[in-house]
């Protein structure tokens, strides 16, 4: 069994956010909602992510906008993000031990949560 590190390298990043994607696409739950939203953009997608991710953990700035207004139509609620998260979770935990690792799931957790709480904002002021 190979001993697990930490996330170091883009080729780290691109294993986790490759592998993750991958299993939430063929998620029965959260997968539909990513594939009709993605559709076949999904190439693209996973390079915004792996540029995320690699400014966020390794601090190497190559990701600029805003992370949210994409998904701010989403049709998703709390029980979306948290199959989310238990699929990030899952898939880091296989890859990685370390520093890194740990931050990537609370950046991943905050993220979710911020998320979440903005879809529902966004839903109640366009109800009222």
């Amino acid at each position: 069994m190979k001993q697990l590190t930490d996330i170091t390298t883009l080729e780290d990043i691109k294993l986790l956010v490759d592998t993750f994607y991958s299993k939430v696409q063929k998620d029965k739950f959260i997968g539909p909602i990513f594939n009709e939203k993605i559709g076949n953009r999904w190439p693209e997608h996973l390079e915004k992510m792996y540029r995320f991710w690699q400014t966020i953990l390794l601090e190497e700035h190559t990701y600029s906008g805003s992370p949210f207004p994409p998904h701010k139509q989403l049709p998703v609620a709390k029980e979306h993000f948290e199959r989310w998260m238990e699929i990030f979770i899952e898939t880091t935990d296989s890859l990685f031990v370390g520093p890194l690792a740990e931050e990537a799931k609370l950046r991943a957790m905050n993220m979710a949560e911020m998320f979440n709480y903005k879809i529902e904002y966004f839903r109640n002021v366009e109800k009222n």
